[in-house]
């Protein structure tokens, strides 16, 4: 059975999704302590928001081997599971490196769907209470 299609969240959002969810986000990979562990198959991308830095755990067991490129934008899909330590953690299914996206762009583009997915919403919601 395929999994449930994944929805773009911000990485600022991530926190706040409960487990079992599946996600779409980003982040930058940058070298810092904890950046890569290849022994524990995990990863942490970052993001700026409103001046304070969010990062996103990612458990990279399904896509190894990971060779990660230090300050590159790279784009997840996965589930997301409580992990002790850290809250919740992504397991990737796939990690490409976006490198080069504008992220302000990518940012519009998911506000531009999510409005579409809304107001969809709302016309189905309206159709169905006319039955």
């Amino acid at each position: 059975m395929l999994p449930p299609t994944a929805v773009f969240y911000f990485p600022w959002e991530v926190k706040s999704l409960g487990e079992g969810k599946s996600v779409r986000t980003f982040g930058r990979f940058v070298f810092y302590s904890y950046c890569y562990e290849a022994d524990e198959s995990r990863a942490s991308l970052s993001c700026h928001h409103a001046s304070k830095e969010h990062k996103v755990f990612v458990h990279t067991l399904f896509v190894e081997p990971f060779n990660p490129i230090i300050g590159a934008q790279y784009l997840v899909l996965g589930e997301t599971e409580s992990y002790e330590g850290f809250g919740v953690m992504i397991r990737a299914r796939v990690l490409n490196c976006v490198d080069g996206v504008n992220i302000a762009l990518l940012q519009k583009a998911i506000e531009g769907q999510r409005s579409f997915f809304r107001e969809r919403e709302r016309k189905d919601g309206a159709a169905s209470s006319l039955l």
